[in-house]
């Protein structure tokens, strides 16, 4: 049993919202709990992750193991 009044009030059905939509209910220290991100609308998870070629660095990474596409390059010569 925990100590009396040392601990704070437990929610176990606190409600998690995103962008004014009820997401989840979780248990919590707080009845409401407002995100910006959670799993479903995150890049990672939903599969619309973009990676960003700066400077090369991803071309340069698939040539050098040999999983660069070459039907895009033009002929050299």
């Amino acid at each position: 049993m925990p100590k009396a009044d040392i601990h704070p009030e437990w929610y176990p059905e606190a409600k998690v919202y995103c962008d004014g939509k009820l997401i989840m209910t979780v248990g919590s220290t707080k009845p409401e709990l407002h995100v910006d991100v959670w799993s479903g609308n995150h890049p990672f998870y939903t599969g619309t992750q973009k990676i960003i070629d700066t400077e090369g660095r991803v071309e340069r990474f698939l040539r050098k193991y040999g999983m660069a596409d070459d039907s895009n390059k033009s002929d050299e010569g």
